[in-house]
């Protein structure tokens, strides 16, 4: 009874008040899973040392974050899917979805696990990494690939709790694993001395205890979502449906990773006292999109299941509602980031060389967060109607492509790592424009009920 009110108050509630009521689970769970990377952060860069904060932040985390990425964009084909059905009270297909979510999770993880393993130390050279950072970096990936499938577990399975409108329990699970992983850290890394390889440890013991907890979750469940692992397997309609919606939030995801590793690419080319404050203001500037992307699938979920219902009156509403919350956050999250950003640099250990040029950093991409508010909002609008194609062509070339020529023209100009920074605000204003334009069009809708 309790989970079917969760599910009505989405397609019936006030506005406002529901966005909040699942935001706010998400942007707590979210936050202790930034939580938890900040943690493996400030423990190797304070007790270990700034080569080794370099070695698990910067390039290591963003060719992580473009593997695992591009599956999270294709398995958010099945969030959107399951809060569809969900919405229409479909029961057999949302069973049918979250099984072959499941098969999809197994076999790209074990995918996934040989390749990472297997190709890290030449992947590493091609892109440019210090050749002092490369061992460590090497122990790190190999180790957190070794356990990429119940980080691709946990992922699939607090995606179809959100999608059913259970936003807390994703929460308690990762303040859970975040939790795991302090302990883990400390234990590690100062009692055990083992550093880096102690650090990855860690990450993928906690991403273990989240799977575990999720999966649990959902074979116990009553409702239509409930996990039977033997019935998991692929669906043809449903992957196909998976996959003509999270094949292009994937792509897109992919893009903007390869954009992100070209840029830590040139970001190398500084020495590893660039990498580190780059690392640093990745860190810092982390809560921001992660307040944002809990805005981005609080959306995500709300008109899905409101689409599914048939409510577009619910569905335009809740672009404004949550278009402007997401706008007050990031300015106010601009002004603290300005007055204490030297403080936030110190917190992780940086010393005068990696806090001057960290610094330069900040002052060139904080004040402009604000501009990346229409590409969150309208594009998790449109991922919940089923609309991904536009978006990720907008979002791709608005932002991705359009930085790395902006980086090559302005690099030949001024050979330092201004251009890289100042690319970001750049790319977010021309991509917001686009997204603001297309949504005016009235196209996005066009095209969703034409395939109905």
């Amino acid at each position: 009874m309790q989970e079917k009110t969760v599910r009505n108050a989405i397609t019936q509630g006030v506005i406002w008040k529901q966005i909040l009521l699942f935001f706010i689970p998400v942007a707590l769970g979210t936050f202790f899973q930034q939580m938890y990377n900040t943690v493996d952060a400030l423990v190797v860069g304070n007790f270990v040392g700034m080569n080794a904060l370099a070695s698990v932040g910067g390039l290591t985390g963003t060719v992580i974050n473009l593997i695992v990425g591009f599956f999270v964009g294709i398995s958010s084909g099945a969030t959107v899917a399951i809060a569809q059905h969900y919405g229409a009270d479909d029961k057999e297909g949302i069973s049918k979805v979250v099984h072959t979510t499941a098969a999809l999770a197994l076999c790209v993880g074990a995918v996934l696990m040989v390749v990472g393993i297997l190709f890290v130390p030449n992947t590493l050279r091609l892109l440019n990494q210090p050749e002092e950072l490369i061992a460590d970096s090497t122990t790190y990936m190999r180790i957190y690939f070794a356990g990429i499938i119940p980080a691709l577990v946990y992922n699939i399975g607090s995606g179809i709790l959100r999608a059913v409108g259970d936003s807390k329990r994703p929460m308690v699970y990762l303040i859970v694993c975040c939790l795991v992983n302090i302990v883990l850290d400390l234990v590690l890394v100062l009692f055990f001395n083992m550093g880096v390889a102690g650090v990855a440890i860690a990450t993928t013991l906690s991403q273990c205890v989240s799977a575990v907890l999720v999966t649990i979750r959902l074979i116990k469940t009553k409702d239509s979502y409930k996990l039977t692992p033997k019935k998991i397997r692929f669906h043809a309609a449903e992957t196909a449906s998976i996959l003509r919606i999270g094949l292009p939030a994937g792509l897109q995801s992919l893009m903007y990773s390869i954009s992100n590793v070209f840029i830590q690419s040139r970001i190398n080319l500084y020495g590893s006292d660039t990498v580190a404050a780059w690392t640093v203001l990745g860190k810092v500037d982390g809560f921001n999109w992660l307040i944002m992307g809990a805005f981005g699938i609080s959306i995500t979920t709300f008109v899905g299941q409101n689409f599914g219902a048939g409510k577009m009156d619910r569905v335009k509403r809740s672009i404004w509602v949550t278009g402007g919350m997401t706008l007050a956050f990031t300015m106010i999250f601009s002004v603290i980031v300005m007055v204490f950003g030297k403080s936030l640099y110190r917190i992780f250990g940086a010393d005068e060389a990696v806090l001057s040029v960290g610094m330069q950093m900040l002052w060139l991409i904080g004040p402009f967060y604000s501009l990346y508010v229409p590409v969150e909002i309208l594009s998790g609008t449109m991922r919940g109607v089923g609309e991904t194609l536009v978006p990720m062509l907008i979002t791709c070339v608005g932002v991705c492509v359009t930085r790395i020529v902006w980086i090559l023209v302005a690099y030949t100009v001024t050979p330092s790592f201004y251009p890289v920074v100042i690319s970001y605000p750049v790319t977010w204003a021309l991509a917001s424009a686009a997204f603001i334009i297309y949504y005016k069009s009235g196209r996005w809708l066009r095209r969703v009920q034409g395939r109905v």
